[in-house]
């Protein structure tokens, strides 16, 4: 599945380590996705826990991605999460610094130069306009504009905090027009994603407003139905 290129815009979902999407859950979920993403065209990416990447990879074509990676080569690192090893695995990526576990710059700037080596896409999650910038200058291929403070509440940053999104927008456009900005935190509804769309960006990345869903579809379809074309 690597080198897969992406197209936009994309709804990425990470799955966190949420119980409701581990295992055998977590292949339902990337096939609703999968299903949902060939019948309407919408690009839907999927990041599953690290231990089911392989697993959920060899059963679906969706654009799968590592929800982290360190910046170390194959070798004696133990416990670590090689590039390697998740294009092995059969990602097209990975995300990077997400607020629930955050990496140094220099870190990030090691990733994102053997990533492109590798031929794997990275998302670099942000927290403000400023770091957003800054990641932007080390030329991975997505940003991701997450407010912390509204992870997980259902809050959007979009509606939220509208300013972030697009003073991020504006800055990434002056240090690197080639880095795609989405949308992150808070994000559970298909008005979410209009208004991130409007504000900029090119996709969002959420997590609880699908997984954590009593109705997987019916929570996909509805986020993805403002990018449907009439």
């Amino acid at each position: 599945m690597q080198s897969r290129k992406i197209s936009f815009p994309l709804v990425l979902i990470n799955f966190k380590t949420y119980r409701e999407s581990s295992g055998k859950k977590g292949l339902e979920l990337a096939k609703v996705a999968e299903r949902i993403a060939k019948e309407t065209g919408i690009e839907i990416g999927i990041a599953p826990q690290l231990t089911d990447l392989a697993f959920i990879a060899s059963q679906v074509e969706a654009p799968v991605f590592s929800q982290h990676v360190d910046d170390v080569e194959p070798g004696s690192y133990t416990g670590h999460v090689t590039l390697e090893a998740i294009r092995d695995a059969g990602a097209i990526g990975t995300l990077v610094n997400h607020s629930e576990r955050r990496v140094r710059a220099d870190q990030v700037d090691t990733i994102v130069k053997r990533a492109k080596q590798l031929g794997l896409t990275i998302v670099v999650c942000t927290n403000t306009p400023e770091v957003t910038a800054a990641m932007a200058a080390l030329s991975p291929d997505m940003v991701a504009i997450e407010p912390p403070e509204l992870i997980g509440t259902g809050i959007p940053v979009s509606k939220a905090k509208p300013e972030v999104v697009t003073n991020s927008v504006e800055l990434v456009k002056r240090v690197n027009p080639n880095v795609k900005v989405l949308c992150g935190a808070g994000i559970t509804t298909g008005d979410d994603v209009a208004a991130a769309m409007r504000l900029g960006t090119v996709g969002v990345l959420l997590a609880s407003g699908v997984v954590k869903a009593k109705d997987w579809e019916k929570a996909i379809r509805g986020l993805i139905e403002p990018l449907i074309k009439k």
